[in-house]
């Protein structure tokens, strides 16, 4: 048991509606042994899912793992769709679990290759054998050193205005394939700007846009609600886009709940993000809006059940079809997941 487990394990919780359909459309497999959790594989996300939600299928989002070696550089992320189509392999099996792990896949491909990045989105394809669905190119990036960008990546300032980035995001659309953007909340215009010039690119914005509540940013929370709920409010206005509902446990939002002597209730989690999660439901719609886990990135600061418990809290009040489509349709039908 490594030490963060022992942390988690000091509270536990039961999941409360436990028969409502669930597809997680943000998780990560890995096997880094730089990252605080460095083994991610099947055993330890079957074991974070197995507190009682009823996750009937999730999406594996790029992250650098398992990179083919030995080829062309701009190859090398077809690796990862390559490992994860294998662990989806294994999921199906159902000799883990009933969970449809990784029925759509996320890459990456370095879009500032321009019109030839064409030849890396074929190959993604083909190695998905049919789950892959989209791109995730982060932008990530904040002028103050002590906030880390997207180091995979590393992304120059203004990259969603690059031309020769916008002609790799303009071979998306043809191939029927998705943007994940993950970028941090000040480059949010960025992000309109590109969905405006692209309206038949589906686009779901990662992790609420990435408010920060460090470095520069900390102690600063109303000011900094008050900017990113007014382009939130904006954004929603580019019919293309979509939301992912979660992110809000990794230590860049401020929150600190990860320096908690005892991890926080799902009560607490729901109190502190609920602003983030109503004002983009309120935005966007139930029909554009997705929750997700993004672990075991937020795992640092909460346990897999006790998330999806605090998501629930806080949509305790919604109809049937809101919470179906926010915790499970609008997922599938953005994903274009077949579940058996």
């Amino acid at each position: 048991m490594t030490e963060l487990d022992d942390w988690l394990g000091r509270m536990t919780e039961e999941a409360l509606e436990p028969g409502l359909p669930i597809c997680d459309p943000h998780h990560h497999l890995w096997d880094q042994r730089e990252t605080f959790v460095y083994r991610y594989l099947l055993d330890e996300f079957f074991a974070d899912m197995s507190g009682g939600h009823n996750i009937v299928s999730t999406v594996f989002l790029e992250c650098e793992a398992f990179y083919r070696s030995k080829v062309d550089a701009n190859m090398a992320p077809v690796g990862e769709t390559e490992f994860v189509r294998g662990m989806a392999a294994m999921a199906a099996s159902g000799i883990y679990g009933k969970t449809q792990v990784a029925a759509a896949i996320v890459g990456f491909a370095d879009l500032r290759l321009g019109e030839r990045v064409g030849d890396v989105l074929a190959a993604h394809i083909e190695a998905g054998g049919g789950r892959f669905r989209g791109i995730r190119h982060s932008t990530a990036n904040d002028p103050d050193d002590g906030i880390l960008g997207a180091e995979h990546t590393s992304p120059n300032p203004g990259l969603l205005y690059d031309e020769t980035f916008r002609q790799g995001f303009a071979q998306l659309a043809p191939l029927n394939m998705s943007f994940d953007a993950w970028f941090y909340h000040p480059q949010m215009p960025e992000l309109m700007d590109l969905a405006n010039a692209f309206p038949e690119t589906p686009i779901v914005m990662d992790h609420v846009g990435a408010p920060l509540g460090i470095g520069p940013y900390k102690g600063r929370r109303d000011e900094i609600f008050a900017e990113w709920s007014k382009n939130i409010t904006a954004l929603a206005k580019c019919p293309n886009v979509h939301v992912k509902l979660g992110g809000l446990a990794m230590k860049l939002t401020g929150f600190g709940h990860h320096k908690l002597a005892t991890p926080p209730s799902s009560q607490v989690l729901a109190e502190d993000w609920k602003p983030y999660l109503m004002h983009c439901i309120e935005a966007f719609g139930p029909e554009r809006c997705m929750f997700e886990s993004n672990f075991p990135v937020d795992k640092a600061s909460c346990a897999y059940t006790t998330l999806w418990n605090a998501f629930k809290r806080v949509t305790v009040d919604f109809g049937a079809s809101d919470k179906a489509a926010l915790f499970h349709d609008t997922a599938t039908r953005f994903y274009r997941i077949e579940e058996a």
